[in-house]
């Protein structure tokens, strides 16, 4: 009878770690809870360690000794290939090439409001010499005091946003500043006045008014909450219908891992046409949110992508910036002008 209930516990461990591991096979990347498990591949990977470790002692007791041995393989297994999947998307680099004529470092930062000074986020932007810097959760005021700060240090930006409602609630705003390199923008009246938007919290969608920039996309989904799961997935589908056109820079919060992101990409691309440039310049693994934990165990839920109009040649992470008030971290990609 025990050989028989360690047998079905083990079957049961499998299939849990399967679906922690592999969630798109079943279908369950964008379901409760397994949406929020598998943001923090890091924790399973120390939890998945633990339970091998617990096993492994286990094995000490004669009447044990099959049930943890096979609890073990599966531990070691499921351990093993999280950790996998951490060093293939990218462990950190922090290093950025050198800026060419057609290069754009794009940086985001979910602010958290107040939390974080415009002078702390100015200094940033200029210091990673931003040219497209997208700020969930940053008013329109802050956005202003950001763009003057970095023309006192010789960074021109102009500022846009979007928002919802006129109260103070600072995640009902996104703000995006560009520099005049990239020529004037315009916030699409669509996404200012929220008819066609993310649900919750704001996106903005900034057309260049000349047509020769890219469209930038400034995105912040709504936290998948369980009250909330339904909102956050039309978000993530609402991030990656933007994402049509040819030329789309698309960066913020999205409160989505790529885990979450199977079946929202065309053509090759992670949501629509746009594809992960975190991952592919070694930064896809170090999480993002939230800076109270270490980067390698926190989610990768900010992003920047691009369409194939742009090849991504370094990302950073900013892991100094821990202390600034914010709960997420800085993200800085510099994209490259596809030949």
């Amino acid at each position: 009878m025990l050989r028989l209930l360690g047998i079905l516990v083990t079957a049961l461990c499998a299939i849990v770690a399967a679906i922690l591991t592999w969630p798109q096979v079943f279908r369950l990347e964008r379901a409760f809870p397994v949406a929020q498990a598998v943001s923090f591949r890091g924790i399973l990977v120390v939890a998945f360690t633990a339970l091998l470790v617990v096993m492994l002692l286990l094995m000490l007791a004669r009447p044990l000794r099959a049930f943890a041995a096979s609890m073990a393989v599966l531990a070691l297994l499921a351990g093993g290939t999280n950790a996998a999947i951490i060093a293939m998307r990218g462990m950190g680099t922090d290093a950025l090439p050198a800026k060419t004529a057609s290069s754009v470092r794009v940086m985001t930062w979910n602010t958290a409001g107040a939390a974080t000074s415009p002078d702390a986020i100015a200094r940033t932007a200029v210091a990673m010499d931003a040219d497209v810097v997208t700020l969930p959760e940053t008013t329109i005021g802050t956005g202003e005091k950001v763009a003057l700060a970095m023309r006192s240090l010789g960074h021109r930006m102009w500022a846009y946003h979007t928002q919802y409602g006129e109260h103070g609630w600072d995640a009902s705003s996104t703000t995006v500043l560009i520099t005049p390199r990239l020529g004037a923008y315009s916030v699409t009246a669509s996404s200012a006045d929220g008819t066609s938007n993310t649900s919750t919290v704001p996106s903005a969608v900034a057309m260049p008014v000349d047509g020769k920039g890219p469209i930038i996309v400034a995105a912040h989904a709504v936290a998948p909450r369980e009250q909330d799961m339904g909102n956050w997935k039309h978000d993530l589908q609402w991030i990656a219908d933007q994402c049509a056109s040819r030329d789309v820079i698309l960066a913020g919060d999205f409160n989505a891992t790529v885990d979450h992101m199977a079946g929202l990409g065309t053509g090759g691309g992670t949501m629509g046409r746009c594809r992960d440039a975190v991952g592919a310049t070694g930064n896809g693994g170090v999480g993002t949110w939230p800076t109270s934990t270490p980067a390698l165990i926190g989610a990768p839920i900010d992003h920047v992508m691009a369409t194939d109009a742009w090849v991504p040649v370094g990302s950073v992470v900013l892991t100094s910036m821990d202390g600034s008030g914010s709960d997420h971290r800085p993200l800085i990609v510099q994209l490259d002008r596809a030949q």
